[in-house]
């Protein structure tokens, strides 16, 4: 299942690339194809050590017939940790806290200026995180409700089919601790989406992305807010918020991940 869904997910960015060879004139005067890549990174060294990196690249699409969106992510840090081992010696060592991708796409077939239908796909791979990994295949209807000068707002919403693998566990059997691996999980969900962009002034905007996936076994919740500030036409600085909660998780595990960034955006 995780082989089709990653197949999924080149498919639509192969058939979407086709239509833009097939109709470049079209997309020429309505703005073509535009994109953008940040990057974060930070470091300590001293008392403590922690490295910590994450980068994302976006591709967006809008014309006459056409609303496509494409995205890739990757996050992972690792800390210095201080541990006691079994004769009570304290030693440190240098470990990964955190080591997370995803990507997906959505291709959007307009019905006309403001509605369209929508496919979308999205994998994602957490080590640390509630699920191990989860991937989601729908299809739904999408609405542009509010596009001006300074404003665009636009819902998406439609049934989905979603697999998931549970977060591994550690369990003690016999006095020794056993990492358990835990079943994949399937189920129908309803995925919603809704993006507002905001122009504040000249060089500064804003964007909230508010996703939903929800199923009778797990609802996922994805909020990504960002502030960015133009310094020349192509970068800008970012401060991004990213909130992730999972209703059903298991003992042990936290239900909400917060993560806030501050990265260099190159748009292109």
């Amino acid at each position: 299942m995780k082989k089709t869904l990653i197949a999924g997910l080149l498919l639509a960015a192969f058939a979407s690339f086709a239509v833009q060879a097939q109709d470049t004139d079209t997309q020429a005067a309505n703005g073509g194809w535009s994109g953008s890549g940040e990057f974060g990174f930070a470091s300590s060294t001293g008392n403590s050590r922690s490295e910590n990196i994450n980068a994302k690249l976006g591709l967006s699409q809008e014309n006459e017939q056409w609303k496509n969106n494409f995205f890739v992510d990757a996050l992972r840090s690792k800390s210095q940790q201080t541990l006691v081992d079994t004769d009570g010696n304290t030693i440190k060592q240098f470990n990964t806290t955190a080591n997370r991708y995803d990507g997906g796409a959505s291709v959007g077939l307009k019905l006309d200026p403001r509605s369209y239908i929508v496919g979308a796909a999205r994998y994602e791979h957490d080590d640390f995180g509630a699920n191990l990994w989860q991937g989601i295949v729908s299809l739904g209807y999408g609405y542009i409700a509010l596009k001006d000068g300074r404003n665009e707002l636009s819902f998406e919403i439609g049934p989905g089919y979603k697999r998931y693998r549970p977060a591994d566990v550690d369990v003690v059997v016999d006095g020794a601790v056993v990492h358990q691996q835990q079943p994949t999980e399937s189920e129908m969900v309803g995925r919603g989406l809704i993006n507002y962009k905001f122009k504040l002034t000249e060089n500064t905007a804003f964007e909230d992305t508010f996703l939903m996936e929800a199923g009778s076994k797990n609802t996922y919740l994805q909020n990504d807010a960002g502030l960015a500030v133009s310094m020349t036409r192509k970068l800008a600085l970012k401060v991004g918020f990213q909130l992730r909660h999972n209703s059903d998780v298991l003992p042990g595990t936290k239900k909400t991940d917060t993560l806030t960034t501050t990265n260099l955006v190159y748009s292109f």
